[in-house]
């Protein structure tokens, strides 16, 4: 892997949240720079990665797309399991994605290293005349868990590198100030 810099880190990312979230679709966005009206379920976990650059680090993101329905639910925590990131994702024209993706929080929140970065991300922004999830219920969720927040759109690709950066900056620092972070470069790869 090339370097950029003085570091070169690898960080495993898992999403996660409910069917049709558009979880899938963010990480499509992200890594191939695509959107299709129509995705397929995820079943039990699709794998992609993508690197990216800043002049303090390069870091590649093995990427964890979990499935959102409920018989998969039980495997979610072998990819999260030392994942350096999680990326909560819910509809925001569904309030019952929005309950889900807290009680997602609650659950990494509660058995996920400390060290994670965690951010809670209301996609499909473009369906405003569809909202049912107002911004600033997400984002007072997110600043009373201690979460990052955004909103996004894989269709109009609203803040999705934005999103994937955001957590680059986030682990870069975060490894500068504290070293190259256990959690962070060797654990990466625990549920691969």
């Amino acid at each position: 892997m090339a370097r950029t810099g003085n570091k070169s880190l690898q960080a495993k990312l898992v999403l996660l949240g409910d069917m049709g979230a558009g979880k899938t679709s963010l990480v499509l966005r992200f890594v191939k720079g695509e959107f299709s009206e129509y995705q397929d379920s995820t079943i039990g976990a699709a794998f992609f990665t993508q690197v990216l650059s800043l002049n303090e680090a390069t870091v590649k993101f093995d990427i964890w797309d979990t499935a959102g329905q409920e018989r998969y639910h039980s495997l979610a925590p072998m990819y999260y399991r030392g994942a350096a990131a999680a990326i909560v994702v819910y509809d925001i024209t569904s309030m019952d994605s929005f309950v889900r993706a807290k009680k997602w929080v609650r659950e990494v929140l509660r058995q996920a290293n400390s060290s994670l970065t965690m951010f809670l991300v209301a996609n499909k922004a473009d369906l405003e005349a569809e909202r049912k999830v107002r911004y600033e219920e997400g984002e007072e969720y997110a600043k009373e868990n201690g979460l990052s927040f955004l909103e996004t759109s894989a269709k109009t690709a609203q803040n999705v590198n934005e999103l994937f950066y955001e957590i680059e900056i986030k682990k870069t620092f975060c490894s500068q100030e504290i070293g190259e972070s256990k959690s962070f470069t060797s654990k990466w790869n625990e549920a691969a």
